[in-house]
């Protein structure tokens, strides 16, 4: 937790950037490295599908999210990835679980 889940993007770029998404984010949100877990997505755009990023976090603060959202642009766009599109899933403690147990 959290998830960073791409969708459009070609596979063996995604893998080549992966380091560096993972060190991104886990700078922006200050945790460790190993929490961020990295996703392609497989789906079939049919009309009008940008390039997305959605990532599934707990809440934190406007901030933190604005950083997120514009470390990760700068750096896909240095990628050659352009009008991307990002945005966030909050969970809730209360309602994520493991191990069948509740967060919070």
């Amino acid at each position: 937790m959290p998830y960073l889940r791409f969708t459009g993007f070609p596979k063996q770029e995604l893998h080549q950037l992966t380091p560096a998404l993972i060190d991104t984010f886990s700078s922006v949100v200050n945790i460790p490295k190993k929490k961020v877990k990295i996703e392609r997505i497989l789906s079939e755009g049919i009309a009008n599908c940008p390039l997305t990023v959605e990532i599934l976090m707990f809440q934190r603060d406007q901030s933190t999210h604005d950083a997120i959202a514009r470390d990760l642009n700068h750096l896909l766009e240095e990628w050659g990835y352009a009008n991307i599109h990002i945005f966030f899933v909050i969970l809730s403690p209360s309602l994520y679980y493991k191990q069948g147990k509740a967060l919070e």
